[in-house]
């Protein structure tokens, strides 16, 4: 949950400042448990949060772990979470991937964190944690976005060689029409979109809902994008899946009904390899000829951003 560009540290979770001591901490944590319990009114997705902000800096060695991983002290700047993957010395047998998950977003990122911190000059650490949190929110959720796609690309890739995917697809006029994943699997062939909102979601109408979303409609925009793929390559996806952090959702699987027959589900990151290994529910399998000539399609259509 702490580990997002866009969320809020234990410590506004529990409305202290970094240098508070642990007697003002537990008195803070004891005070925000009473005003978020839902027994007494409280929001209960808030409450789980002042929850998670005390099992991560409640103890002596876990708040200082977290200031050192965060970058709240300065005694040696352990975080590395943010920064791009280094290379894997796993060599089992990968899923085929073409494109750059996140590379767009994370260009994007770089370019305007350094026009807003060192007005066009290089930054020492564009990743620094401190930046980060500074910077506006359009640019943390650049890199919160990009995060999210690294990491569906890492689950699906373990998924094995019976696995296809294409990443930062153009399915638009712009880069930001862009469809974050395409996946060829046995179960099927999914659109993905990989996102972090900062805060739980809602669902509305087969919608996502949340105070961080404003006017978007994610699984409308991702349903068209799928559609202009779908068209360009003259294939036909079995389902829409969106991404998000576990924290953010209350169950693993949330399905959204059907649009056009195409089945939606939202689901934690951490069930993502389940669902496209079992299949979205309603989703049509694919196997034999048809999954080599679906693969082929797509390989001579998709464009990248």
């Amino acid at each position: 949950m702490f580990d997002s560009p866009l969320s809020a540290s234990p410590y506004d979770v529990l409305g202290v400042d970094p240098s508070v001591d642990e007697i003002e901490l537990r008195r803070a944590y004891r005070l925000r448990l009473r005003q978020t319990h839902p027994d007494t009114g409280g929001d209960a997705a808030v409450f789980i949060q002042v929850q998670r902000a005390w099992e991560l800096i409640g103890t002596e060695e876990g708040r200082a772990a977290y200031d050192r991983r965060t970058g709240v002290t300065s005694d040696g700047d352990e975080w590395s979470g943010w920064r791009p993957p280094s290379a894997r010395t796993d060599t089992r047998p990968r899923a085929r991937s073409y494109g750059q998950p996140g590379g767009w977003r994370r260009e994007r990122y770089l370019t305007l964190i350094r026009e807003w911190a060192g007005h066009g000059v290089d930054v020492p650490d564009p990743y620094a944690p401190s930046l980060v949190r500074a910077a506006p929110r359009e640019l943390r959720r650049l890199l919160a976005d990009a995060l999210a796609e690294e990491a569906t690309a890492r689950t699906v890739s373990d998924l094995g060689m019976g696995f296809t995917v294409w990443h930062d697809v153009v399915a638009g006029q712009t880069a930001d029409d862009k469809l974050d994943h395409v996946v060829l699997s046995p179960s099927g062939l999914y659109g993905i979109m990989s996102e972090d909102f900062g805060g739980v979601v809602g669902f509305r109408r087969g919608e996502i809902t949340g105070p961080s979303l404003g006017t978007r409609a994610p699984v409308t925009a991702a349903l068209g994008r799928m559609r202009q793929v779908a068209r360009s390559a003259k294939v036909k996806f079995g389902g829409a899946i969106v991404v998000l952090p576990d924290d953010d959702l209350a169950q693993a699987v949330t399905p959204l009904g059907s649009s056009r027959g195409v089945p939606v589900v939202v689901v934690r990151r951490s069930a993502l390899a389940m669902v496209l290994r079992q299949g979205v529910p309603g989703a049509r399998a694919i196997g034999g000829n048809e999954l080599f000539d679906i693969r082929t399609r797509l390989q001579q259509t998709v464009r990248f951003v």
